[in-house]
């Protein structure tokens, strides 16, 4: 998910109860909700690195020891050079229990970054299999409102009791971020059967005559009854749409039949490259697309995901990669997202 959703969700696990068993609980929880996406550095040595170690160590269950750790030690440095002053003494940091709930909201991290359909490998490193719910698109609104109005409408009640002179002892917002939580998982619970019926009206039906190997259901942004159908057969691939409100597979009549690509020796030299090794881990619905350079200069293979594409949408897209070769299909270029498109690295 995005960092506005582990935000919210962390500012809610500290106002869920947390907030009553130390100081600077809300502040832990809601930074170390987002810290694991502290892998986003690996950018900087490059797409392709930052490719690889995206969603690895720092979202794994392992991984999250370190940086649980990292959060507390910031927060400790904050608490020093600000002379170590708290609004409540008798609720001082406990350090102990803060790694603990730094620790559960990096769990919380990892469960919503499951819930869409880029994945996680919490196992790492013991495992590098990638795990998806497939339920929410990674930007869901209708999470961000849950959420939000679990921390806004106690703080409106509050300013509502102040004003006709009631006093309230201890923390605010309890209820209402403890109900956007519990709604969180209610929308789960929906997407999960609205899913469930999109995958079996994918399996109901006949594709060109045949019947399907395989089939996945990918949520759509802004409808929670739309998904991006993809259905592997033994020669091709159909890309459509599902209305799993009806549920109807292809409403709109815009399946897009994808012929399953040759192998060739250049898709193959490519597959072995550092990238397409990578790729082909992370990918569930792979492609592969050739292009000869000009002045027998070598080959581009392209790599694409149907999985993140749309009926009728162009296959190059900022989660595809490309390997250039030479002519004598040695690796010269890598290069993964839009940039991965063009010419060498």
């Amino acid at each position: 998910m995005e960092p506005i959703t582990h935000f919210l969700t962390g500012a809610c696990l500290g106002r869920a109860g947390l907030n009553r068993k130390t100081a600077l609980a809300t502040a832990t929880v809601t930074l170390a909700a987002e810290a694991p996406d502290l892998d986003v550095l690996g950018d900087l040595k490059g797409e392709v690195f930052g490719f690889a170690h995206h969603r690895g160590f720092t979202h794994s269950f392992l991984g999250l020891v370190l940086v649980s750790a990292v959060v507390v030690g910031f927060m400790h440095l904050l608490w020093r050079l600000g002379g170590s002053k708290i609004k409540d003494p008798k609720r001082p940091p406990r350090w102990g229990v803060l790694f603990g709930f730094a620790y559960l909201a990096g769990l919380s991290h990892i469960l919503l970054d499951y819930t869409n359909s880029y994945g996680v490998r919490p196992f790492w490193p013991f495992s590098e299999r990638w795990y998806s719910w497939d339920l929410v698109f990674i930007v869901e609104p209708v999470m961000w409102l849950v959420l939000l109005g679990g921390l806004l409408a106690p703080t409106i009640f509050r300013l509502v009791n102040e004003e006709v002179g009631a006093r309230r002892q201890g923390p605010y917002g309890q209820l209402g971020a403890a109900l956007a939580l519990i709604g969180v998982v209610a929308l789960w619970g929906v997407r999960d059967f609205e899913h469930r019926r999109a995958l079996a009206a994918l399996d109901a039906r006949l594709y060109e005559g045949v019947t399907a190997i395989r089939a996945s259901a990918y949520p759509v942004w802004g409808n929670p009854f739309r998904w991006n159908g993809v259905v592997e057969t033994r020669d091709f691939f159909a890309v459509l749409g599902v209305d799993s409100l009806a549920p109807e597979v292809d409403p709109e009549g815009r399946m897009e039949i994808v012929s399953k690509p040759e192998e060739t020796t250049m898709t193959l030299a490519a597959k072995k490259s550092y990238l397409g090794r990578i790729y082909l881990d992370w990918a569930n619905y792979p492609i592969t697309e050739t292009e000869t350079l000009e002045f027998d200069r070598g080959y581009i293979v392209r790599f694409m995901d149907l999985r993140f594409r749309a009926p009728s949408h162009d296959l190059r897209g900022v989660l595809s990669a490309a390997v250039e070769l030479d002519k004598n299909l040695h690796v010269v270029g890598e290069q993964f997202g839009v940039r991965g498109q063009g010419a060498r690295d």
